[in-house]
């Protein structure tokens, strides 16, 4: 039997083949330009909420800095006012209002009560700054309570007399007192400007230990006579 082959249409295949080819390098031109958008989108995303992250902690920043320097400045204004407000006279510590405080007041308070209660208003300030200088001094303990009671334990042996002299601490005159430790709460608020130029010691005009002509005088007040120690190190 002969058979008879349909003849192939060849121009036809290589058309179709080159449609094909082209049809799939399109596809996959389009493809690449898809991922490049989306890659593109992606990044500028990403980089829209760091610049948005980082311009709300900026903005988080100044806002506060921008409280913590009111609270500053409220402060100090406060601080000034009470300062320029503060008489040092009997008339004005008897129109301030009853304090109140924890151990650090009470123990300052007592200080001034058995070692200044007879002073003048201005002289129990001057004591009671010479205590707190000691406070912030790394020659003493760091707190007020500590400073008063430094070295008690031994008669005589101690930095504040009346804390080892072997008398029973007494508050007899509860008036004094009163005034004392509103004398005390100024004190402790920085209410008061400095009086001592950095005095660490003091003694009254009654008396006048060895230690005075060794230390810098800094200032008289009342019957109290305020010293600053010239500490010596090393190197000197």
């Amino acid at each position: 039997m002969l058979t008879i082959h349909k003849p192939v249409n060849f121009t036809k295949s290589f058309l179709f083949g080159r449609a094909r080819s082209r049809f799939f390098h399109l596809g996959a031109a389009i493809v690449r330009v898809l991922s490049k958008t989306i890659l593109s989108l992606s990044i500028g995303l990403a980089l829209s909420f760091f610049v948005a992250d980082a311009s709300l902690a900026r903005q988080a920043d100044r806002e506060n800095s921008k409280v913590a320097g009111d609270i500053s400045s409220a402060a100090e204004q406060k601080g000034k006012a009470s300062a320029a407000e503060l008489e040092f006279s009997k008339s004005w510590v008897d129109r301030q209002p009853l304090p109140q405080g924890g151990d650090e007041w009470r123990c300052l308070a007592e200080a001034l009560y058995f070692e200044a209660r007879g002073e003048t208003v201005k002289g129990q300030f001057a004591v009671a700054e010479v205590i707190l200088n000691r406070v912030e001094s790394e020659r003493f303990p760091s707190s007020a309570c500590g400073v008063i009671h430094q070295g008690t334990g031994k008669k005589y042996q101690c930095q504040f007399t009346y804390t080892c002299d072997g008398h029973k601490e007494v508050i007899a005159e509860p008036r004094a007192f009163e005034r004392v430790s509103k004398v005390a709460r100024a004190a402790l608020d920085g209410a008061a400007p400095e009086l001592t130029e950095g005095a660490t010691h003091y003694h009254t005009t009654a008396v006048k230990p060895r230690w005075s002509k060794v230390y810098t005088k800094t200032a008289a007040i009342g019957v109290h006579v305020f010293y600053r120690h010239t500490w010596r190190t090393a190197s000197n």
